[in-house]
């Protein structure tokens, strides 16, 4: 009797996805195995990020640092650049570190060990789950929103996320086969991406169309339901832009921990929940402008609007922070909510 995980892999087979950091199935078959590096870093520059938005910089990533090796030697300053405009900035930061760590205590190659994979920086139950998988054809299950969403509707579950978390994941744990994991998961989740999708879903050409609950019952579309999100508060605050007479700028680098940890960024204010927010001292005197417009930004927890103050100053020693010649000054190191900033000065 063939199982729903034996019609999933024949589609897949068919269907499959081409992405940079995937072996086809075909070329599985014929005994090519998927790069632990590369599958590790797709899947956490993919984390609460899209194929789309990752490709370009998983590309650069691997061209700059083709092994692990590499990126572990890489410095600081270079990956978080590089990471720039991707978000959640705590993942470059791991990202060094479980690089430095597989160099150190692995010799340079990824453990084919789930726990051992969990004991590396950065690397949680669905990343190890994930590379398990993929990467070494272990027999674990990989649950992300796309997992989630064909789950509830094969199973009509109507229990809303993130309570269904539990319930979802066992149902995906029951249909993981043994038999060729990795593409399993895989499968799963182009399903959930192309087909299977949170707006009308194509199930006229699901492979799982006959079993699936949900569209026998007309609820798919109503599926997974989930529990109303709060409202995302509204924080305020101003940067400041100094830019030297000779077209160098002030840039600091922020603390490890928090928000843009690690990365290039103006001076500036912290970030409070109050609309009218006091007043703030620069970091130095200058004669500070306001700029026309503010920065909107939204992060995962709230809402951002910084007010942009500029200056043009002379060869001054700032007490935080340091010059960066105009030369060497690219837009595209800082992180997305800096760049909204730097776009002001030449609107």
């Amino acid at each position: 009797m063939r199982d729903l995980s034996d019609d999933l892999l024949d589609w897949y087979d068919v269907h499959a996805r081409a992405m940079p950091w995937r072996v086809p199935p075909a070329d599985k078959k014929a005994g090519v195995r998927p790069d632990a590096y590369a599958v590790w870093m797709s899947e956490i520059m993919l984390q609460q990020t899209t194929v789309a938005a990752v490709t370009a910089y998983f590309q650069r990533f691997i061209a700059r640092w083709p092994t692990v090796a590499d990126l572990a030697a890489a410095a600081d300053a270079d990956v978080m650049g590089e990471w720039a405009g991707l978000g959640y900035y705590a993942r470059a930061r791991n990202l060094l570190k479980c690089a430095r760590a597989v160099v150190a205590d692995h010799g340079g190659q990824f453990p084919a060990d789930h726990a051992a994979l969990l004991k590396l920086p950065g690397i949680g139950p669905y990343t190890a789950a994930a590379v398990s998988s993929i990467a070494f054809d272990l027999p674990f299950t990989v649950v992300d929103g796309n997992v989630e969403r064909v789950m509830a509707r094969l199973h009509d579950e109507h229990t809303p996320l993130p309570a269904a978390k539990p319930i979802l994941t066992a149902q995906a744990e029951a249909l993981t086969p043994n038999t060729r994991p990795g593409d399993y998961a895989q499968a799963v989740m182009d399903l959930g991406a192309t087909i299977c999708t949170p707006k009308s879903p194509a199930c006229g050409i699901c492979p799982w169309r006959d079993p699936c609950q949900a569209r026998a019952k007309g609820t798919a579309p109503d599926l997974p339901r989930k529990t109303p999100k709060k409202p995302k508060p509204i924080r305020h605050g101003t940067v400041y832009l100094a830019r030297r007479s000779d077209g160098a700028w002030l840039l600091e680098t922020r603390p490890d921990r928090g928000l843009l940890g690690g990365m290039l960024g103006w001076p500036g204010s912290d970030w409070v929940d109050v609309a009218t927010p006091r007043p703030t001292a620069p970091p130095f005197d200058a004669a500070w402008q306001r700029l026309n417009g503010e920065v909107r930004h939204t992060f995962t927890h709230f809402h951002l609007i910084l007010d942009v103050m500029m200056a043009t100053v002379g060869d001054i020693t700032p007490p935080h922070g340091a010059f960066v010649p105009k030369a060497q000054f690219r837009p595209s190191d800082l992180p997305t909510v800096m760049r909204k900033a730097f776009d002001l000065t030449v609107l």
